[in-house]
């Protein structure tokens, strides 16, 4: 497992993306971002990199747009 997320990494992360959290906010979350952070951890170890996605989306093959060039 990768080092465990601090509160300070914390802080930086959120300040990067424009965000000023107060010290309590930032701990309220901290265990959910680490919690996520492990999740997602584990399901890249779950899936190969050449593994290509079982569907992909285009926004012109949809039914409305079927519709609209009627």
């Amino acid at each position: 497992m990768a080092d465990q997320l601090t509160l300070d990494d914390l802080r930086a992360l959120a300040e990067r993306c424009g965000l000023k959290l107060a010290d309590d906010e930032l701990e309220r979350i901290l265990p959910g971002v680490r919690r996520s952070r492990d999740q997602a951890t584990e399901l890249r170890s779950l899936i190969a990199s050449a593994d290509e996605p079982a569907s992909t989306f285009d926004a012109g093959d949809s039914e409305a747009s079927r519709h609209e060039s009627k």
